[in-house]
């Protein structure tokens, strides 16, 4: 193995080391271990360690000789530089040599073009004066004007040059004498100049002749007819531009190309694109907003039309923004402005008086439908004294007094308040975009007061009024009809709706003024209102169906239901619990498909708690026998079972299950009425209680119950 192996790339030691002892054992690597000989593998080793030393040697020897004539080249190197330095310093000081020299011919130029300027100064000055002189006394004289430069037409540009001049020169002239003729007729050349000039004006325009258009344009800028020039351009410029239904779309585009020819044309191309856009907005778009406005006989039309022509106006002065229009930022704002300001002074009148109309059309429509003529309904403490009186004296038939419950109407729709709140959402929509600002948030009240006075107070609160009216009286004698529960349903959506509509259309308009908290207070006002007249319709309807309840248990209850014969034939149920039970359940469904929420939780409670203490009250009125008294359970078990899987409110349910357990001590043998007053159901009642229903028991007395009390 030769030591040039070690200028490979990549060198390894490890793998040359390797090699090396491989090649020197030979076979005898994957001999016996008695063939393994050290010493040849120790002298392969250091003779390879001989060559390795000499190698270095011979390397080193190398680099001493780069580093040497590196070194050597590095003097050379700095040699050169040194001469480049010197010559860069001479070649800077001829520089500044020279930028003097070239500064100071330059200031011998500039005092030489001074001195020939003064010099040829006054004697053009003095040739022009002596040509204008000429030319006004051609103008002084009677004589037709002779000068090719007055009267040649193809000089036209020329012409006007002079003219002008001219006329500055016959403001100066004294009045009166000679000079009033001469005077009379420069005016009468400078304006059938000016004329002419306007007339190239359009006809280069015509041609789409952009020089000479800006060459027009530059001479007349010095009349005083340049306004006619660029109004004629304006009016050139939008010939055949627009159709009809399409105005606002085509001014946009129109705008970029007039922006681009104006640029070339004049030297002012702001002012002019601002006089462009103006024309268009008092010209063509008050026009066209005048033509859809000017007829009123619809408000309704007349509102879209309005809102639409606001929009699209305030869009397109939006996409003008772009162009330069002069330095009046507010510009296009006091354009629009301008168009419509007799139209918004008076908005939100005629937004209330279509508004008002309309809605009140809604519920004329609705009510005619219905053959139901709106009527005024009584409220207060007297109203409710009178329908009490009725209902216990004078004008009462057999069955009762006489309620109107208008067979089950509610008065209630909800494809009628849809329409309402459809139409007060586009007035609030209208109203943002239609209001000043500082009138915005009263505006939005106002609207929001038509809505309410409407929806809510005419139909929704009067639906609420009729429910009222029509609840049964507290001690009906026929199985009451009650629709109320309806009523509450349909009013709760309803009012559902209202709310969104505040939330989602109101409250964004007032969020940022005073009015926001009035209005948060006027609809708490008007949901505690519309609550407590629904609370006491519910009442009143729990009232009824507990009257009910009662009439039955008076009527259908007989004595002997719970003291029958020993003989008598064993009753499931009583007839008066049949019946009871049968009414609460209609009651109870109605209840659970017309309520929701707290009002079907709450109102289920009370009249759950209400029929128990009726029937708590009504057991206590009647002495059992051992059969009425398995009778009078079997009546609270279905009581139980009705209120279980009906009402569903577990603390009537839990009063039920006592009310059974106390009746079980109606039955039980007198030995183990201690045992059952001690069970879970009856442990913490008082005594007095467990008493009073002991004492319901026939064999009271006889069988000396009082003392297993004890």
């Amino acid at each position: 193995m030769s030591a040039e192996e070690l200028d490979q790339e990549p060198f390894s030691v490890h793998e040359f080391v390797e090699r090396l002892a491989w090649k020197t054992m030979g076979a005898r690597a994957r001999g016996k271990t008695e063939d393994f000989d050290p010493m040849l593998l120790h002298s392969a080793f250091e003779k390879m360690i001989t060559d390795l030393q000499d190698k270095n040697a011979k390397v080193q020897k190398q680099i001493d000789a780069l580093e040497a004539a590196a070194h050597e080249e590095e003097k050379r190197h700095w040699g050169r530089v040194g001469e480049l330095q010197k010559t860069n310093q001479s070649l800077y000081t001829d520089f500044q040599k020279l930028d003097e020299r070239i500064s100071y011919v330059a200031t011998k130029v500039v005092h030489l073009g001074d001195q020939l300027e003064g010099v040829n100064t006054p004697r053009a000055r003095a040739v022009e004066a002596q040509r204008l002189m000429n030319y006004l006394a051609e103008f002084l004289t009677e004589q037709p004007l002779t000068s090719p430069v007055l009267t040649d037409p193809f000089q036209l540009q020329l012409t006007a040059d002079i003219i002008q001049k001219l006329h500055l020169i016959a403001l100066e002239l004294p009045v009166g004498g000679k000079f009033d003729r001469a005077r009379q007729k420069i005016a009468e050349k400078y304006d059938h100049v000016e004329q002419e000039l306007i007339e190239e004006f359009r006809l280069a325009h015509q041609e789409t002749d952009k020089r000479k258009m800006k060459r027009i344009a530059a001479v007349l800028q010095n009349f005083k007819g340049y306004g006619k020039c660029i109004e004629t351009f304006i009016v050139e410029n939008q010939k055949n531009a627009y159709t009809k239904d399409k105005l606002f779309e085509e001014v946009v585009p129109l705008c970029e190309r007039t922006w681009m020819l104006i640029t070339e044309v004049f030297v002012n191309p702001d002012a002019v694109m601002g006089k462009f856009v103006q024309h268009i907005f008092q010209h063509k778009i008050q026009g066209h907003v005048s033509s859809l406005l000017e007829d009123r006989s619809d408000p309704e039309q007349y509102l879209k039309n309005l809102f639409d022509l606001y929009t699209k106006t305030n869009k397109l002065a939006g996409e003008l923004g772009h162009f330069k229009l002069g330095a009046d930022s507010t510009f296009l704002t006091k354009l629009t402005r301008a168009i419509f300001s007799q139209h918004l002074d008076k908005y939100i009148q005629g937004e209330l008086r279509y508004l008002q109309t309309r809605c009140g059309a809604i519920l004329q429509h609705y009510y005619k439908s219905k053959d139901h003529e709106k009527r005024q309904i009584p409220s207060g403490g007297i109203h409710e004294l009178k329908r009490d009186l009725q209902a216990r004296i004078g004008n009462v038939t057999k069955a009762g007094p006489v309620v109107e419950n208008f067979g089950g109407e509610t008065f209630l729709s909800q494809e009628v308040a849809i329409n309402i709140l459809q139409e007060t959402k586009n007035a609030f929509r209208r109203c943002q975009v239609l209001s000043y600002s500082s009138d915005l948030s009263t505006n939005a009240v106002k609207i929001f007061e038509v809505l309410v006075n409407h929806l809510v107070m005419e139909h929704i609160d009067y639906a609420v009024e009729l429910g009222l009216l029509g609840i049964p009286i507290a001690e009906p004698k026929t199985e009451p009809e009650i629709y109320f529960f309806d009523v509450v349903n349909q009013a709760n959506t309803l009012f559902h709706l209202f709310e969104k509509q505040f939330l989602d259309s109101l409250i964004p308009l007032v969020l940022s003024s005073q009015r926001h908290g009035i209005c948060l207070k006027r609809k708490r006002e008007i949901r505690e209102q519309m609550e407590q007249k629904i609370g006491t319709g519910l009442d009143r309807s729990i009232n009824a169906i507990v009257g009910w309840i009662r009439f039955i248990f008076a009527t259908e209850q007989k004595k002997t239901d719970f003291k029958p014969e020993e003989d008598a034939p064993m009753q499931m149920i009583s007839p008066a619990c049949s019946k009871v039970v049968k009414s609460l359940n209609v009651h109870i469904k109605s209840m659970r498909d017309s309520l929701d929420g707290q009002n079907r939780e709450v109102t289920l409670t009370e009249l759950g708690k209400r029929f128990h203490r009726l029937v708590y009250e009504h057991i206590l009125g009647f002495q059992y026998n051992s059969i009425g008294a398995m009778l009078v359970i079997c009546d609270v078990n279905e009581y139980r079972k009705c209120v279980k899987e009906e009402m569903k409110i577990p603390i009537i349910t839990q009063l039920f299950e006592r009310l059974h357990a106390l009746c079980n001590l109606l039955v039980v043998v007198p030995e183990n009425l201690k045992v059952v007053r001690s069970g879970e159901q009856l442990a913490d009642l008082d005594d007095s209680v467990i008493l009073n229903f002991v004492q319901l028991r026939a064999d009271f007395k006889s069988a000396k119950i009082s003392v297993f009390l004890k």
